[in-house]
């Protein structure tokens, strides 16, 4: 029986089958660096807001603690916004008359509470806990970043699973003293600059955090990477 294929059409079917493994293998590519690009998790991007609050002059230029704000972040899963009043404590004395604040003093005026946009924002299918995480160690800034330097709030981290499990799975890389949990210029220990936790100094944040995660009764890794921790 004569060939109906010319021998090329082997080669050719080959390069098409190796092919499209590679095309495969880069769309499969351009999705994973997609899904974490802050076109999808919005890291990075300031959200417009109805007043442009400053971190920056608030905390680092005034040294209000994150506590007169966010007043329930220790007791509540919610770290809590602000009401108006809050802001009017100051500014009832003080920028009295400038236009940018007058959303402020309207809503003060009216009872009416300002629509603030959430930055740091989770799928409503993630439980998460402030309080939990303040009361075993976690710095506002280990997930925040550096608020303190922020003119207009914005997103620090990805926020997606991959970025909390890498916390998770070695929490002794990220626990600091209870009291320092709010300090946005908190170092992790050095040689030069040990921490002191109950009379002991440590010059190695895994040493520290060792230690801590025992203090704070740290739950276990397979307890706090399983699926229920955070889908409930």
């Amino acid at each position: 029986m004569s060939q109906i294929f010319h021998r090329s059409a082997n080669t050719l079917s080959r390069a098409t089958i190796f092919g499209a493994v590679f095309v495969i293998a880069a769309l499969g590519w351009v999705a994973y660096e997609v899904q974490g690009s802050p076109y999808v998790t919005y890291a990075g991007v300031r959200k417009p807001q109805p007043v442009p609050f400053s971190h920056q002059h608030h905390v680092a230029g005034l040294g209000i603690d994150c506590r007169y704000c966010h007043t329930s972040v220790e007791t509540s899963s919610f770290a809590g916004i602000p009401p108006t009043k809050t802001c009017m404590n100051c500014h009832s004395q003080i920028w009295t008359n400038a236009q940018l604040l007058e959303p402020v003093r309207a809503s003060y005026r009216s009872g009416q509470s300002l629509q603030w946009t959430r930055v740091n924002q989770l799928p409503d299918f993630v439980f998460f806990n402030h309080s939990i995480h303040v009361n075993k160690g976690v710095g506002c800034n280990t997930c925040h970043g550096p608020v303190d330097q922020m003119p207009l709030m914005y997103q620090q981290e990805s926020l997606q699973m991959e970025w909390c499990l890498g916390c998770h799975r070695a929490p002794q890389n990220n626990l600091r003293p209870r009291d320092q949990v709010f300090n946005m210029r908190y170092q992790p220990p050095t040689s030069a600059h040990p921490v002191v936790v109950d009379g002991q100094s440590y010059t190695d944040q895994v040493d520290l955090g060792t230690a801590l995660v025992k203090k704070y009764n740290v739950r276990s890794v397979g307890d706090i990477t399983s699926c229920n921790t955070c889908h409930r």
